[in-house]
């Protein structure tokens, strides 16, 4: 057997045969591992933005399930059902009964509990949902989160109407 340049001659009889390796130069691969490499660079800052970004909305979309919940509740309990949320922005918030007799709660944490570890709640003023489905006159507002991106606003209307401010930034 004899070999030029990278290939296996082999004589058999009066037949030459050539084979060829296969696979790989380092020179190719070392090619293919900078090219990833530049663009992961580029591809990096503008994820990290992207995942803050669906993080932040996430959070809002889940404090206004919760929301919507809590007027299920009401409703079909038929009694008035409070959610406190924290007056300087923090991580947690609370489920509970207006009704003094039979108290429920159920702690919510957004931070730990769903995984948006980057985003703040906070809330003037505590959401009351009444037993036909209303919010109360003093529990109608605003729960507002926040992350290094921006901010969503969650608003309660006095109907009960719960929805996430569009034009919050």
């Amino acid at each position: 057997m004899i070999v030029y340049a990278g290939m296996f001659v082999s004589f058999r009889g009066r037949k030459m045969t050539r084979y060829r390796e296969r696979g790989f130069t380092l020179v190719e691969l070392m090619i293919v591992i900078v090219v990833i490499g530049i663009l992961a660079a580029i591809a990096a800052p503008n994820y990290q933005s992207f995942m803050a970004q669906r993080r932040l909305n996430g959070a809002a979309r889940q404090i206004m399930s919760d929301l919507m919940a809590a007027r299920m509740q009401a409703v079909s309990q038929n009694r008035s059902i409070k959610v406190s949320f924290p007056t300087t922005a923090g991580g947690t918030y609370t489920y509970d009964a207006d009704d003094t007799n039979s108290p429920t709660y159920a702690v919510k944490n957004i931070q730990t509990g769903y995984g948006y570890y980057d985003v703040t709640v906070l809330a003037t003023n505590n959401i009351i949902f009444l037993s036909n489905g209303t919010a109360s006159p003093s529990g109608c507002g605003t729960a507002t989160v926040t992350n290094a991106i921006g901010s969503r606003d969650i608003k309660v209307s006095s109907a009960g109407r719960v929805r996430i401010d569009a034009t919050s930034s």
